[in-house]
């Protein structure tokens, strides 16, 4: 089935613009949907309110869509104004922009750090951090609302590749970087860097946190996936299987599914608790030998990510196809068509599919299906339990099956 297009949203363009450096590295949704952001391409991350940019698209058609939400959204005045009504915003990052993440303070998380009493910054609730990776290494963190910056994190020493914020509201920060290492960041702390894990060989190209904030997967080049306990801040298990770069992951909702995509044209399925591969999603038939796995390079997979209900993941390829599957399906449920695909994120309600290429967005219905009452107990119950405890469960072994996701 064909996807139904919702909209786009195209970056201008010069007839001298340069190509290069006009790249969509990245797009992401706020957690409470009130903003979208995305690398539009030579320094520039654009922020538009969602609610907004999806009434855009109601009103003036997909097409037309694009530049009229560049024009009829209002700009957040230098004077005054509700500080936390979602306006839009330019920001000059003053490099390119690898990566950007979203994060928002909960008051009950307190810092790891015990002497605050100095802090320049109180990150209240009503506040939305940007945080924006950049090519020469050092991270900059922006009001979202006023699209000042706040802080300008220095110490990788390379491009900082991917950004993730804990999603317990802690405003602890995870960044992964060509530099071989992933740098922990307590913002709370006014962005001291709090640890520094090593581990992975070769460049890291992006890294997520599980739904509970208690284990942080890293992905790069060498076929490297890495799971680190980030109460401990150690090594928790290396997932091997892929055959070629890692570029991306994802946790389901639950944190009871790990997605990860590769330049060996596959798709995973994990099940991290215990490191085995649930599900194989193929973008080449058949699928390449170990031996040529890196040959098929019209077939790479670049992003991957987990939509909100638990049944689907998106990914997104180099032969000019974006594919949603269910996960207890072989094949593509719907597909769309997109040049030079980048990044994708699913939209906060998970109603809608951004995917980002050369400094603009496209998006499209995700599929539309109401989830069983099974599907949302397992999802309940996975929340809460990892694998190894469901298997001690004294319930039949179907059931057991079912909740782990092997059938």
């Amino acid at each position: 089935a064909r996807s139904r297009t919702v909209g786009e949203l195209l970056a201008p363009t010069s007839p001298f613009d340069k190509k290069c450096g006009r790249e969509n590295w990245t797009v992401a949704f706020a957690p409470d949907g009130s903003y979208l952001a995305w690398s539009q391409g030579h320094r520039i991350v654009k922020l538009v309110p969602w609610a907004q940019c999806l009434n855009n698209f109601l009103l003036h058609g997909t097409k037309n869509g694009a530049n009229a939400a560049s024009t009829r959204l209002p700009r957040q005045s230098s004077e005054g104004g509700q500080k936390n009504k979602p306006c839009e915003h330019i920001i000059d990052c003053g490099d390119i922009v690898w990566s950007l993440a979203f994060g928002s303070s909960v008051p009950e998380k307190q810092s790891r750090c015990v002497n605050i009493e100095w802090h320049r910054f109180k990150f209240g609730q009503d506040q939305l951090l940007l945080a924006t990776g950049l090519n020469n290494g050092r991270i900059k963190i922006w009001d979202a609302y006023t699209g000042k910056l706040l802080l300008n994190l220095m110490d990788h020493t390379e491009v900082v590749r991917d950004l993730t914020f804990a999603p317990d509201g802690s405003l602890i920060l995870v960044s992964a970087s060509r530099d071989k290492t992933l740098r922990v960041w307590d913002l709370k702390d006014d962005g001291n860097m709090m640890k520094v894990l090593r581990g992975h060989p070769n460049w890291v190209y992006g890294c997520a946190f599980s739904p509970d904030s208690s284990i942080l997967c890293s992905v790069g080049a060498s076929k490297a996936v890495f799971l680190w306990d980030m109460d401990k801040y150690s090594m928790l298990r290396k997932l091997e299987g892929h055959h070629n770069d890692v570029v991306a992951c994802e946790f389901s909702p639950d944190g009871a599914l790990l997605a990860t995509a590769s330049y060996d044209t596959r798709v995973y399925v994990w099940d991290p608790h215990i490191g085995v591969i649930l599900r194989e999603f193929g973008h080449l038939f058949p699928p390449p030998t170990p031996i040529f796995a890196g040959g098929a390079n019209d077939r790479w997979v670049r992003s991957v990510c987990f939509s909100h209900d638990g049944l689907h993941v998106a990914s997104l390829a180099d032969d000019k196809m974006v594919r949603f599957w269910r996960i207890d399906e072989e094949y593509p449920v719907q597909v769309a068509p997109l040049n030079n695909g980048l990044c994708c994120a699913f939209s906060t309600d998970g109603g809608v599919l951004a995917a980002g290429q050369d400094g603009s967005l496209y998006f499209w219905a995700t599929p539309s299906q109401v989830s069983s009452l099974q599907h949302l107990c397992r999802m309940a119950i996975r929340r809460v339990m990892p694998t190894s405890h469901v298997k001690n469960l004294p319930i039949p072994c179907k059931v057991v099956e079912f909740l782990c996701y092997q059938v």
